[in-house]
């Protein structure tokens, strides 16, 4: 197993203690389930479709037309600018 040496700041430290204390696990071991799920849930670069990527975005625009993705009078002047 590798060994990595790394700062945190104080309160990232607190929160990491009572984190140790409360599962009765060593600081090395809370450390690697959090990377492996932080790891595990970020998606790697060049991976997932545009949709997998951005998910969080979907609904996020309230002022659009019904009809933006149908109706070609919305790209009439697309790419002109």
């Amino acid at each position: 197993m590798k060994t990595l040496s790394f700062k945190v700041p104080e309160s990232l430290d607190r929160k990491l203690n009572a984190a140790v204390k409360r599962r009765g696990l060593q600081k090395s071991a809370v450390v690697r389930e959090a990377l492996e799920k932080y790891l595990g849930e970020a998606p790697e670069a060049g991976t997932g479709s545009v949709s997998d990527l951005a998910h969080h975005l979907l609904g996020c625009v309230k002022d659009a037309p019904a009809d933006l993705s149908s109706n070609p009078q919305h790209l009439a002047d697309f790419g002109k600018r």
